[in-house]
């Protein structure tokens, strides 16, 4: 097993730029705060798709092969080939608690970092999780966002979505929110998941409405690229 301090050398050591006329979008979010929602709408509404679990799916069925195999150019899933094989994977909508406490994988980390390099490197897309604002950081035209929203907001969505109890939502949404930020702060080397500094903008969604929380943000990314192009 690595340390982290490991793992966030070989995030850095290949150096990963994305193609002028495209731009990604990472969201992070609070559990149960329709950051996956917002995710989604807002990569409908641009005409880019939205990875989340395919990411994960695709590198835990990788993560059996040696490093130097992945990486290798006749078998390293790249361009094109990639995007096909992540969108013929299921997506799913569901809310995905973690009922469990965070323990590290390094090699399954680093093949996600991978994935979500390619797919920088590839075509717009909208990210979910898995530290893309992290991995991302150095690139231009990468707009990182955090969603949140008081427990008050939350706590009935998840009951509702997940048909559970309130005392079962209220521990759900504890523990998935300490997992996400144990996560973040191990894969980081020690950043905090909250920390807005991370984060081109934090949106309260509870505050601010799902509906602008899209359109915030897509008019954001547009006024960026803008500022790009005339430079």
């Amino acid at each position: 097993m690595f340390r982290s301090v490991r793992v966030r050398h070989f995030l850095i050591r290949r150096e990963v730029k994305v193609m002028s006329d495209n731009f990604v979008i990472t969201i992070a979010r609070g559990f149960g705060s329709g950051g996956k929602e917002i995710a989604s709408a807002v990569a409908k509404d641009m005409g880019i798709h939205c990875y989340e679990n395919r990411i994960l799916t695709l590198a835990s069925e990788k993560s059996g092969l040696d490093r130097s195999r992945f990486l290798h150019a006749d078998e390293k899933l790249s361009g094109s080939k990639l995007i096909n094989t992540l969108r013929d994977l299921p997506r799913t909508m569901n809310p995905k608690a973690e009922d469990r406490g965070f323990k590290s994988n390094n090699q399954l980390f680093y093949y996600q970092a991978e994935i979500i390099k390619e797919l920088a490197a590839t075509e717009s897309c909208v990210i979910v999780g898995k530290c893309a604002d992290f991995i991302l950081k150095d690139m231009p035209h990468v707009y990182s966002f955090y969603i949140e929203a008081p427990r008050a907001y939350c706590l009935p969505r998840i009951m509702k979505k997940m048909n559970i109890s309130e005392t079962e939502a209220h521990r759900l949404i504890s523990k998935t929110d300490k997992y996400r930020a144990d996560y973040y702060k191990y894969y980081t080397g020690g950043n905090y998941w909250t920390n807005p500094v991370n984060y081109d903008l934090t949106l309260n969604s509870a505050r601010v409405g799902e509906q602008n929380c899209i359109e915030l943000i897509k008019e954001y990314v547009k006024h960026r690229e803008a500022e790009y192009k005339k430079l």
